[in-house]
């Protein structure tokens, strides 16, 4: 009986590998694996937070699969699956960190509709206020002469914080410096507790020269810590285009409540952009931007609801310098050239100039002006083969051409960066 038995065990399972065979040679299926190593060497400024300080190293693996789903003809939908793990050696130690990356379900539900569900990316139309990797679902809509049409909802919670980036709190920006612990894993690897929601809405072709943007973003503090920031953010981005010249122009006006213990506080504030990029007449592909990047600062008044602005994720305004937009201002003339299609070459100067002498938090306690100081910075970029990067980025930060602190010593970073793709 015991024998019979193990037949027929032995048959049902040959049968389910069969069918699994069968369904892997139906749909088929793109995989990966992907490599990027880079070595940092730097030195910092007297004061300054987040800077490199002599030699790190980070080196992540990340393995990736592709499924389309639906018709094999014709798919409808796809599942993108991806997970990665990192060293990083830095001066205060090595981490060890493992994650769930991009976990994108996208498929059709109606003619222009599409539905994205699961760790998905997501950016706002000005690019520095939310920008990430989320755990979510939206929307997408066609609708045909009146644009396009973007609804989603997101959580921050269950991700890496490094990665995350999220800081509006004195403690959420504690939380984020520590380092990685396994015996306190839950305390030191997610990103805060915070969930978004995004209407977005985009007019392509108003005509032939002209594009718009605009979004409302909420985000809702979900930490339950003495201190909560819940902000609500409005804005809109134009783009015009004239022969070889493009213009952009966005706003973002914010508004939040700000409670700290039983007290609540009621803030606005305002960050915006201005662009100009000329694609020369030249035998080569070459382009230079000047860019204007702004946001308030806070009133020195005491009773005063206006507050610097403060993003959902932190982006770095600087090559060098780690620099968040709140209270800051940033001027930026941006070269770029490719003289063959395998390399990029790129060099920049920005100048940083304070809103105000409190917000900013990497800038030295001893404040003398508002000017902040000059960034200098180049990039290479080579593509020997289409499945080979290699980067070279150098820079310097110079405190003496502001009147912060003229005393800092310069802040230098060069970093060596390998992108490999095995496919």
């Amino acid at each position: 009986m015991r024998n019979v038995i193990s037949k027929h065990k032995a048959r049902i399972s040959l049968l389910v590998l069969l069918m699994l065979l069968h369904s892997a040679s139906v749909f088929a299926f793109d995989w990966g694996l992907l490599t990027d190593q880079t070595i940092t060497m730097g030195g910092t400024a007297k004061n300054q937070d987040n800077a490199i300080d002599g030699f790190s190293y980070t080196g992540s693996i990340i393995p990736w699969v592709s499924i389309p789903l639906g018709p094999v003809a014709a798919p409808n939908g796809n599942l993108y699956l991806s997970a990665g793990f990192t060293l990083e050696y830095l001066k205060e130690g090595t981490e060890y960190i493992p994650e769930l990356l991009r976990t994108e379900l996208s498929y059709l539900i109606g003619e222009g509709t599409e539905l994205h569900a699961g760790r998905m990316f997501y950016q706002d139309a000005l690019g520095f206020i939310v920008n990430g990797l989320f755990d979510g679902a939206q929307i997408s809509m066609g609708l045909g002469n009146f644009g396009n049409l973007g609804i989603g909802a997101w959580y921050s919670g269950l991700l890496y914080k490094k990665n995350t980036h999220i800081t509006m709190t004195e403690a959420e920006f504690i939380s984020y410096h520590l380092p990685l612990d396994y015996n306190e894993f839950a305390d030191t690897y997610f990103a805060p507790r915070r969930l978004i929601a995004a209407i977005d809405w985009e007019k392509p072709d108003i005509n032939e020269s002209l594009r718009f943007k605009c979004f409302l973003i909420g985000q809702f503090d979900l930490s339950g810590n003495d201190e909560t920031y819940h902000s609500q953010y409005l804005g809109t981005k134009f783009i015009y285009l004239l022969q070889d010249f493009n213009f952009d122009l966005g706003v973002c006006l914010e508004y939040a409540e700000h409670k700290i213990n039983d007290e609540t506080q009621f803030e606005f504030s305002v960050a915006g952009e201005a662009g100009i990029t000329w694609l020369l007449p030249t035998k080569v592909q070459d382009r230079l931007m000047l860019s204007y990047r702004f946001s308030n600062g806070t009133s020195e008044k005491a009773d005063s609801p206006i507050t610097a602005f403060n993003p959902i994720t932190t982006q770095y305004q600087g090559d060098i310098l780690q620099a968040k937009l709140s209270g800051l201002s940033m001027i930026r003339l941006e070269y770029t050239v490719r003289p063959v299609d395998s390399i990029l070459l790129s060099l920049a100067d920005s100048y940083f100039i304070l809103n105000d002498l409190g917000t900013y938090k990497g800038a030295p306690t001893g404040k003398e002006g508002y000017f902040l100081g000059n960034e200098i910075s180049g990039s290479i970029s080579w593509f020997p083969f289409s499945d080979l990067q290699l980067n070279l980025l150098g820079g310097v930060f110079l405190p003496s051409w502001g009147n912060a602190d003229r005393k800092s010593n310069p802040l230098w970073k060069v970093a060596l960066n390998a992108r490999i793709a095995i496919f």
